[in-house]
């Protein structure tokens, strides 16, 4: 049932009580008239998650999970094969690039509207409509004959399906209570962590024995499935087109600008050196006052379609500052252990994704162990833990040297993938369940454009120190490369001489034997660089620990209200 304003109805009253709407205007709500009188309507026109069986609630939530998955999957399934795309379009590094970009450009616009949406359509419409064109640009993505129109078609994807990931969000609360919605959150979370983290692993396997456009081709059938499925299974709320009237489209457009520009901005800033750079200070500028204006925009417009609002609530408010944490430890390691194995160790596709897998493994070890936890200990105290692991397995990458493989790197992805699960599972429930369901779907969409926001913002300020950082790690090292650096000297005779021995003449033997003591400065330099920023991350990871306590505890109600609309 759906008032005036698109309150959503999750749990619908008994049939012998009166619902009332929340409308501050105190007038009806359109549509709810015949519904002012006890209600009289035979059980089989009831609609909502209260009349649904548990079964028929876990098989919703399941095939809405799975949709949430692959749309989250294709945010990093491209990563460790941007190089072979590149080449199967003839493009260079600096379009191909933008096959990653334009998705995450577009997923993050939407996400934040999804709530305002779900209430427009209901949330079974729009999942299915989110799916549908996810799929159909999955297979354009698929047969994209240039990178152009790669670009094109990979941003229509990450828009059309970005809606996916917040309404599984709200849906885990509409049908669960109590025990089983923190078993629901914990699955949730953990697919919001190891969708991305699976992502450079599955694509890279992929790539390596079929071909790059099987990874998008890969989402065609699950993609039809929930397609078809959720219209069929999921019974949530029902459409309230009188939203369209009325609506802040003013506050859509700055929406969409300032996070488009932001993305944009942090995305390329890196590459061109931030503001010096006509573009880049442009697109910061027109995110900076483009996002100034929405935030006006929001706390003075009656219907607005973010409810910044809700970040009056404590817990919320935390709870986004933990899932912008997070989004930064996720997306920025996923983005730092493929680029240190491609550039330092020179490995191909399927062994950065194989390298990288036992994160994904030990993740889903945690889902189990967590669940069994979140209904005994205050789940306060479990993400204080994951949090505080989270900040440890960054310690452990801080020594990483050029010749860490698999093997050296297992102990700290281990950690990494128990952590990310007592991070983000418990950061769910305790901001989103204490939100009333009113304000549920449009806060939830908040709350997930922060994580991903953390994402882009982590990785853009990675790249940037790791392009800052290396440049004086490299300078500091050739201070000591000199004619009185025995060993120097030593390395470069050495390697003069293997290349006398392989028929170079003394002076390209001495310049070759330069340019590969450069190289081996530089890879050092590199590798200390990539030490620094997981300090840099784990520092992160010590204050959002230390924040915990300011959280309230959330008891989750034992059961739905039945009068609850």
């Amino acid at each position: 049932m759906t008032s005036a304003h698109g309150t959503s109805a999750l749990p619908l009253p008994r049939p012998a009580e009166e619902p009332r709407t929340a409308n501050p205007s105190g007038r009806t709500a359109p549509g709810n008239e015949a519904r002012a009188a006890p209600s009289s309507a035979p059980p089989s026109e009831a609609f909502g998650p209260v009349m649904m069986s548990m079964p028929a609630k876990i098989l919703a939530f399941a095939t809405m999970s799975l949709g949430m998955f692959i749309a989250l999957l294709d945010i990093q399934i491209v990563s460790a094969s941007l190089r072979d795309i590149g080449g199967g379009l003839s493009a260079g590094a600096d379009e191909t690039v933008w096959v990653q970009t334009s998705y995450l450009i577009a997923e993050i616009i939407v996400i934040p509207l999804s709530g305002w949406l779900s209430r427009v359509m209901s949330t079974r419409w729009l999942f299915a409509a989110s799916a549908a064109g996810f799929t159909v640009t999955s297979l354009l993505c698929g047969m994209a004959w240039n990178i152009q129109s790669m670009i094109a078609f990979r941003a229509l994807q990450g828009f059309l399906g970005g809606s996916m990931i917040p309404l599984v969000f709200t849906t885990a609360f509409a049908f669960f209570a109590g025990p089983q919605r923190v078993i629901a959150a914990a699955v949730v979370g953990g697919i919001a962590s190891l969708a991305p983290t699976l992502g450079p692993t599955v694509g890279g396997w992929i790539t390596d024995n079929f071909s790059w456009h099987w990874l998008f081709f890969v989402n065609l059938v699950p993609g039809l499935f929930v397609t078809i499925a959720v219209p069929l299974l999921v019974k949530i709320d029902k459409p309230d087109l009188s939203l369209l009237r009325g609506a802040d489209y003013l506050g859509i457009v700055l929406l969409a600008l300032s996070l488009g520009c932001l993305e944009y901005t942090l995305e390329e800033g890196p590459r061109w050196d931030w503001l010096a750079d006509d573009t880049i200070r442009a697109t910061a500028w027109t995110a900076g006052i483009a996002g100034i204006a929405f935030l006006w925009r929001s706390l003075t417009y009656a219907q607005p379609v973010v409810d910044l609002r809700a970040l009056k609530d404590r817990n919320f408010a935390l709870g986004c500052f933990f899932s912008f944490v997070t989004g930064i430890g996720i997306f920025a390691t996923i983005y730092l252990t493929p680029l240190f194995l491609g550039r330092v160790r020179g490995f191909s596709a399927l062994e950065i994704g194989l390298a990288v897998f036992s994160t994904g493994l030990f993740q889903l070890t945690a889902i189990p162990i967590y669940a069994f936890f979140a209904n005994r200990v205050d789940l306060r105290w479990l993400m204080m833990f994951g949090l505080a692991c989270f900040a440890l397995s960054m310690w452990q990458f801080s020594p990483i040297t050029h010749d860490w493989g698999s093997a050296q790197l297992l102990l700290p992805q281990a950690l990494r993938g128990f952590a990310q699960q007592f991070a983000v599972a418990p950061t769910v429930t305790l901001t989103l369940g204490g939100l009333p369901p009113a304000r549920l779907r449009l806060a939830s969409g908040l709350f997930n454009l922060m994580r991903n926001l953390g994402g882009a913002i982590g990785i853009a300020v990675c790249a940037t120190i790791l392009n800052d950082r290396t440049n004086l790690h490299f300078l500091r090292l050739t201070e000591h490369l000199n004619v009185g650096n025995e060993a120097m000297n030593a390395t470069l005779q050495g390697m003069v001489q293997r290349m006398t021995q392989w028929g170079y003449d003394m002076a390209d033997a001495q310049t070759v034997a330069l340019r590969q003591l450069w190289a081996l400065a530089f890879r050092e330099a590199q590798t200390l660089t990539f030490g620094d920023v997981f300090l840099v991350i784990m520092g992160c990871f010590v204050i959002a620990t230390a924040m915990v306590p300011l959280m309230k505890k959330v008891v989750p109600p034992k059961a739905p209200p039945a009068d609850a609309h």
